[in-house]
C-alpha cells in the first residue's frame, strides 16, 4: 500500500473569518480579531478580550462547539468533493477539542443552581467531547473510525496525526480530521484564574505577558493518495510524519529547558525521513506567555538554528488560542502556505522590538507583521499542551521527497497490568475476589459500584502526599493504576527509558466532578472568581499528565475520548503507535470516575434506573514490542492480534446497531488471521440497559458456543474503566490466573452510547 496521506479539503473558521481563503488573506495581511469578548462576561477581570467569531451564531438547539465544527466540516467536505455516502465505512471522523461542550455546560448548571429539575437531560448529552465527533458523523453519514482527541491544546494536531495513522495501517480511506473549541466562560475564568491572560491582544515571542483565549474550527480531509487520485480530487499537500512527546514536568508549565518540545520535533522530522534543514516554515505555538515563549524559542533555535534559513510565526497572534482547535486552525493555514508559497506573520512588533529580537535569537525569522512570499515544500507545526504533551506534524507539497519511517511487524504483548475497580486494587486483590466471590465495593447512598484509593495505595506506588493531593479522584485512580502496571511489569522508568514509554488513555466522561465544581463557582461568584487549584483538573488529560510526571514517563501522550468503548480503544490503537514511533511500551487506560455529580447526570439520561448500576475505576494495560519484552525477560499475560472499530450513524446518546457491532468484530478477526470458531472466550459489554443488551446478543450469535465474561456484571458500567478492565480480565483468563479457560483465543467487544463499537482479538501465550 502506497504510504502517501494526502488533503484534499479544507474548513476553517475563526477569529479572522468564516472560510478558509478569508481567513488565510486576513492573515497575510496581519489582520487582528482580537478585540473584546461579548459572549463571556468579563467585568470584574483584568483582561477583556478575545478572538471570537460573532458573526457565526449557534442554531438553536445544538452545542456551540459542535456546531463550529459542522461549520468548518461542511466547507472542507464540499471543498474536498468527497462523497461520504459513497463508502461510509471507510470515511472516519477525528476531531480534537479542549474544553467540549461548555457553552452548553454553562447553561446546564446554571439551570441547576437554580433548580435542579429545570436542567435537561438534552443539555447532558452536549456537555462531551465524546459528543462532537459522533455529530459530525451523524451531519455526513460516516460509519468508520469515530473517535476525539482529548488532549488540551495539542489535541487539533494529534487528531490530524491520528486520521493519517489510520488510513496508513489501512483502518480507513478518508477521515474528516480536525479540532473545535468555543469561547466559554470556564476556559476564560480558568485562564484568568492562572493570571495567564494578556489585557492586550498577544505578541508571541515579543512582549510574552500571556494569551489571547481565541475559538473556532478548522477541519481538514485527509485520504489515501489511490483513493484521492481515484475520485479525481485536487491535492493540496501531503502529510509526512508525525511526532508526540511529554515533558513529565508539570501540569501547566513546560519543562523550562523545552526537552519535550523538541523531542516532539525532532520525530517528526525523523519519521518523516527529513532533516531540519528540510523545513521552510514553522507554525508555532506561540501562545505569548513567558515560560511557553522561551521554552519553545530555545527548543527551536536548537533544532534550526539561529541562520534565518527557516521562517516561524505565530498565528495566534491575530486569532488568539483556540484551545483544542488550535493545531487544526493552524493546520489549515499552513496548507494554505504550501498552495499559496506565502507566509502568515507574527504581529505586534515595532522596530525595536525587531532589534530586541535579534538580540536574543539571531537572524531567525519571526515573520514580523505581514506575511511573506517564499518557497514552502515542507511546513512543520507544533501545539503544546496541559499535562507536557506536545504534538509535532510536517506537511509537504505533493510530491515533495521524503523517507517515511516504515512500520514494523513486531508483535505487541500485555506484559503488565494496574487494576483499580470496586473489587480490590492491584491484579492479586481483583484475581483473589474474582476466583473468592467477593462482592464489589458499593456507595451506601446511591448504589454505585465505586473504587477507593487512599493513603496505603499511593504510599505503595511512591507517590507521596504533596503530589497526591493535587489530584482528583480520576487522577488519583489513574495515577495507582499506572504505576501498578509498571511494578506489575518489572519496569522502572529511568532516563535511558524514558522517552520509549508512552502512555494512551480514554476516558468516557473525563472529570466532571471538577468541571461541575469549577464552573458552579464562577456561577455563584463570578468569572473573574476561578479557582485556580480547581481548572488544572477540568481537562480531559490532566489524569494522564499527571501519571507522566508521577512515573517520569516522557514518550507517546494521547487520550481519547468517544464513551464507553473508549478504554478498550487506548488498547486497540496502541499496536500501531508501537510499531510506527519511538516507544517501546505504551501503557493504555481507561478510566472514568464515580460521584454524586456523575451519578446525577446519568439519572438525567434515564441510564440510572433503567438496569444500569454505575461503576467507575481505572485499568492499565502495560502493551510491549516483543524485542523490548524479550530483551528484558517479561512475563507476558496474552499476545494483542488485532482490533477492528465500526460506527452507527445514530444521535448521541443513542446505541448502534447489531450489523455494526459485527462489523467491528469481523475487522478485528481479519486483522487477527482468526475465524469465529477460533474463539473460546468472549468479554462482553452489555451493561444492564435492555437496548444494548439486544444489540450484543444479535451481534455475537455466531459466538454462542464461546464462554462468556462480564465485568460490568461484577463491577458495574464503569465506562471506560470497565471496557479496559475487559482486556486485563481476559488476559487474566488466558494467563490462568482467572478460572481454567480453555480457550486459545479471546474476543473483547465495547460499545459508546453515540454509536461506536470497538473490538480486539487476544491469543493466549
Amino acid at each position: 500500500m502506497d504510504d502517501r496521506i494526502v488533503i484534499t479539503g479544507l474548513g476553517l473558521i475563526c477569529a479572522v473569518g468564516g472560510n478558509a481563503d478569508e481567513c488565510f488573506d486576513n492573515a497575510l495581511a496581519g489582520k487582528v480579531g482580537i478585540k473584546e469578548v461579548e459572549s463571556v462576561e468579563h467585568s470584574g477581570c483584568y483582561a477583556h478580550i478575545g478572538g471570537e467569531y460573532t458573526k457565526f451564531k449557534t442554531p438553536a438547539g445544538e452545542d456551540r462547539a459542535s456546531a463550529l465544527c459542522i461549520k468548518a466540516a461542511e466547507e472542507a467536505v464540499a471543498d474536498s468533493g468527497l462523497d461520504v455516502t459513497k463508502d461510509a465505512d471507510r470515511v472516519g471522523v477525528m476531531i480534537g477539542s479542549c474544553v467540549g461542550g461548555a457553552v452548553t455546560i454553562e447553561k446546564f448548571y446554571r439551570d441547576y443552581v437554580a433548580d435542579p429539575d429545570k436542567a435537561s437531560g438534552d443539555d447532558v448529552l452536549k456537555m462531551p467531547i465524546s459528543a462532537i465527533a459522533n455529530n459530525v458523523a451523524l451531519r455526513f453519514g460516516a460509519r468508520g473510525v469515530i473517535d476525539n482527541v482529548a488532549n488540551a491544546c495539542a489535541a487539533g494536531t494529534m487528531s490530524v496525526a491520528m486520521a493519517a495513522d489510520l488510513i496508513r495501517s489501512g483502518k480507513a480511506d478518508a477521515m474528516i480530521a480536525g479540532g473545535s473549541d468555543p469561547m466559554s466562560s470556564l476556559a476564560f475564568s480558568g485562564f484568568h484564574a492562572l493570571h495567564a491572560l494578556d489585557d492586550e491582544p498577544c505578541r508571541p515571542f515579543n512582549k510574552s505577558k500571556g494569551i489571547a483565549l481565541g475559538e473556532g474550527a478548522g477541519i481538514l480531509i485527509v485520504e489515501s493518495y489511490e483513493h484521492a487520485k481515484a475520485r479525481g480530487a485536487k491535492i493540496y499537500c501531503e502529510i509526512l510524519g508525525s511526532g508526540v512527546s511529554c515533558d513529565a514536568h508539570h501540569i501547566t508549565a513546560p519543562a523550562p529547558d523545552g526537552e519535550g518540545m523538541q523531542s516532539a520535533m525532532a520525530r517528526a522530522i525523523e519519521n518523516s525521513g527529513l532533516k531540519a534543514d528540510d523545513i521552510d516554515y514553522v507554525n508555532a505555538h506561540g501562545t505569548g506567555t513567558p515560560l511557553n515563549d522561551s521554552s519553545e524559542l530555545g527548543a527551536m533555535l536548537r533544532i534550526f538554528g539561529d541562520g534565518g534559513k527557516v521562517s516561524a510565526s505565530s498565528t495566534k497572534s491575530m486569532v488568539g488560542h483556540c484551545l483544542g482547535a488550535a493545531g487544526s486552525v493552524e493546520a489549515v493555514l499552513c496548507v494554505k502556505a504550501i498552495e499559496r508559497g506565502m507566509v502568515p506573520p507574527t504581529v505586534g512588533y515595532t522596530d525595536e522590538d525587531k532589534a530586541a529580537m535579534r538580540e536574543k535569537a539571531g537572524d531567525f525569522d519571526f515573520v514580523p507583521n505581514k506575511g511573506k512570499k517564499r518557497e514552502v515544500g515542507y511546513v512543520q507545526s507544533n501545539n503544546y499542551a496541559f499535562g507536557g504533551n506536545n504534538a509535532s506534524i510536517i506537511y509537504a507539497k505533493e510530491g515533495a521527497a521524503r523517507k517515511l519511517a516504515k512500520p514494523t511487524d513486531e508483535r505487541v504483548f500485555v506484559t503488565g497490568l494496574g487494576i483499580v475497580s470496586p473489587l480490590g486494587n492491584t491484579v492479586e486483590k481483583y484475581v483473589e475476589a474474582i476466583n473468592s466471590g467477593f462482592e464489589a465495593n458499593k456507595c451506601e447512598k446511591c448504589g454505585d459500584f465505586v473504587s477507593t484509593v487512599g493513603a496505603d495505595d499511593f504510599a505503595a506506588v511512591g507517590i507521596k502526599l504533596n503530589f497526591y493531593r493535587k489530584l482528583d479522584k480520576l487522577s488519583q485512580m489513574t495515577c495507582v493504576s499506572g504505576k501498578l502496571a509498571l511494578a506489575d511489569a518489572g519496569i522502572e522508568v529511568n532516563e535511558e527509558n524514558a522517552t520509549k514509554i508512552g502512555i494512551i488513555a480514554g476516558t468516557s466522561d473525563g472529570p466532571q466532578t471538577d468541571i461541575a465544581n469549577f464552573q458552579k463557582g464562577i456561577i455563584a461568584n463570578g468569572t473573574q472568581s476561578g479557582s485556580a487549584f480547581l481548572f488544572p483538573n477540568t481537562v480531559y488529560n490532566a489524569a494522564p499528565g499527571y501519571l507522566s510526571i508521577s512515573a517520569g514517563v516522557k514518550g507517546y501522550n494521547v487520550t481519547y475520548s468517544n464513551g464507553a468503548a473508549s478504554g478498550l480503544a487506548a488498547t486497540a490503537y496502541s499496536p500501531r503507535v508501537l510499531r510506527t514511533t519511538q516507544n517501546d511500551v505504551i501503557l493504555a487506560v481507561g478510566a472514568d470516575e464515580d460521584s454524586d455529580t456523575v451519578h446525577m447526570l446519568y439519572e438525567k439520561l434515564g441510564a440510572v434506573g433503567s438496569g444500569m448500576k454505575l461503576g467507575d475505576g481505572a485499568v492499565t494495560i502495560v502493551l510491549e514490542k516483543e524485542t523490548s519484552a524479550d530483551k528484558r525477560g517479561a512475563k507476558k499475560y496474552a499476545e494483542v492480534l488485532g482490533s477492528g472499530f465500526a460506527h452507527s450513524d445514530v444521535k448521541f446518546g443513542e446505541y448502534g446497531s447489531a450489523g455494526s457491532m459485527k462489523k467491528a468484530v469481523d475487522s478485528a478477526l481479519f486483522e487477527s488471521g482468526v475465524k469465529a470458531a477460533d474463539i473460546g472466550l468472549v468479554l462482553t459489554c452489555s451493561n444492564g440497559l435492555k437496548s444494548l443488551s439486544d444489540i450484543e446478543n444479535e451481534a455475537l450469535k455466531e459466538f454462542e458456543n464461546a464462554e462468556k465474561a462480564s465485568v460490568k456484571a461484577l463491577c458495574g458500567e464503569g465506562r471506560a474503566a470497565s471496557s479496559a478492565l475487559e482486556v486485563a480480565h481476559a488476559s487474566l483468563m488466558l494467563s490462568g490466573k482467572i478460572g481454567r479457560t480453555a480457550a486459545k483465543y479471546a474476543l473483547v467487544v465495547s460499545a459508546s452510547a453515540g454509536g461506536s463499537f470497538n473490538a480486539v482479538v487476544l491469543k493466549k501465550i
